[in-house]
């Protein structure tokens, strides 16, 4: 890391960023010439800090503030190192951290150390998972009293049209495209493909598939920094926000993952179009775990708008061969690459959770080894399903109860997470459409 910053000279300033719970950034900035504190010592948050709610307040009656003192935790380095950030003016570069106790124990209110706990799950097992997530978000004219489509900075028109896969949206923002993918480069994000999506101004970029799920996990959620800090730049905002319009589809965090043995092969992968029992297996638990997991998939307010049958985003828990009306959907192509896509979560969410919950139901699924329903056919908002929790305080309370969501996550962290979203629900109640779409349109 010392090396990293001796190679970049250009650096002024660093902020060292933990994710909090709703995969907001919390850190502090220091200067360069403090930069071997932050990396030997490690940095000093309270532990409380990891548990804010969408406004970054404490959670009231949370254990972590008063009760317990507002007690420090030490934040150390994580093994990404040091990465620039291209949308600021000032030559910055920031140092990802993650939550420990004081006696080097990890925090298990942490979401990386979350996703690193399902991790080793698998590697107890001789497992290995690959990951790789697709992330849609909108560009958007917040300037005015409505949102709309920022105009094209080539013609000064806006296009109200949703766009699937047209290479003119593209063209309308190929300045901004273009300072993204280099920016992309610079940090070392595996972005690959960019297309138009179904919304207005919506576009979807896939990051590539990676054999370490944690890196999957910071490339996911660096990326949305990037291009939240990055739009600005041009004068509009670039939000991850599940539906900030109604007639229009909103926007998901696609999740590809396969498994692989320590020979390295596929366990997923039988030779067959069918796939493996483990893969089977795999989907069984995911299902399972739908429920549970609701509320990391759909964490807000606005993120249940997003759910609504015919509109791109599952509603009913099931599975198919290439089906993308399907929750969790098997892409077709070679059987070496037989993989699982899981197509619930919202782009306003917290990479850290959402690849811990889909992996370790999957991995819930593989130990208990019971086989799914059968594969469905055609459009799955047309038939009788059983259904994700509907609105926000259901899902709060499956999350809380559900004893597969407690062989995934630390209790600490389950509790933490019900105290946070019982706090924003209540509040958000308080609040009109256009206070909540303040809130959420950049924070998200």
């Amino acid at each position: 890391m010392k090396e990293w910053l001796r190679s970049h000279p250009e650096i002024r300033a660093i902020r060292i960023a933990a994710a909090d719970l709703n995969g907001e950034a919390r850190g502090k900035r220091i200067p360069v010439r403090f930069a071997d504190k932050a990396i030997e010592g490690g940095a000093r948050f309270p532990l409380s800090a990891m548990n804010l709610d969408i406004w970054g307040e404490d959670i009231e009656d949370s254990p972590l503030v008063l009760a317990s003192g507002d007690q420090d935790g030490v934040l150390h380095p994580t093994e990404r190192g040091f990465v620039p950030a291209p949308w600021l003016k000032t030559p910055t570069a920031i140092l990802p951290i993650w939550m420990y106790r004081e006696d080097g124990q990890p925090f298990d209110g942490d979401p990386r150390q979350a996703l690193a706990r399902v991790v080793a799950r698998y590697a107890e097992r001789g497992l290995h998972p690959v990951v790789a997530v697709e992330l849609e978000f909108f560009l958007i004219d917040d300037s005015g009293r409505t949102l709309e489509v920022p105009p094209s900075p080539r013609s000064g028109k806006r296009r109200k049209a949703g766009e699937i896969l047209s290479l003119r949206a593209l063209d309308r923002f190929d300045d901004f495209f273009t300072e993204l993918y280099d920016a992309c480069e610079a940090m070392d994000i595996p972005a690959d493909t960019a297309i138009s999506e179904a919304g207005l101004g919506q576009f979807e970029i896939n990051l590539m598939h990676q054999d370490d799920a944690l890196r999957a996990a910071d490339d996911a959620w660096l990326f949305k920094m990037l291009v939240k800090g990055l739009a600005r730049n041009y004068g509009f905002a670039g939000s991850f926000m599940a539906k900030p319009y109604e007639d229009y589809a909103g926007s998901g965090m696609h999740m590809h993952f396969s498994v692989l043995d320590e020979q390295g092969r596929n366990v997923f992968d039988d030779g067959t179009e069918r796939g493996s029992d483990t893969l089977l297996h795999a989907i069984n638990g995911c299902l399972e775990a739908m429920p549970g997991s609701t509320l990391v998939f759909a964490p807000h307010d606005n993120s249940f708008d997003r759910m609504v049958p015919g509109a791109h985003a599952p509603t009913g828990i099931c599975w198919g061969y290439e089906n993308r009306t399907a929750a969790l959907r098997v892409p077709g192509g070679n059987p070496a690459a037989r993989r699982i896509e899981h197509r619930v979560a919202g782009g306003d969410t917290n990479p850290y959770l959402v690849i811990a919950a889909v992996l370790g139901a999957a991995l819930n699924g593989i130990e208990d080894a019971r086989m799914p329903p059968e594969p469905v056919t055609g459009n799955a908002y047309e038939l009788d399903l059983p259904r994700i929790p509907a609105n926000w305080g259901e899902a709060i309370g499956t999350f809380e109860r559900d004893p597969l969501i407690a062989r995934i996550f630390a209790p600490e962290l389950i509790r933490n997470y019900v105290m946070t979203k019982r706090q924003e629900l209540r509040y958000m109640r308080e609040l009109s459409p256009r206070e909540k779409v303040e809130i959420y349109l950049d924070a998200v």
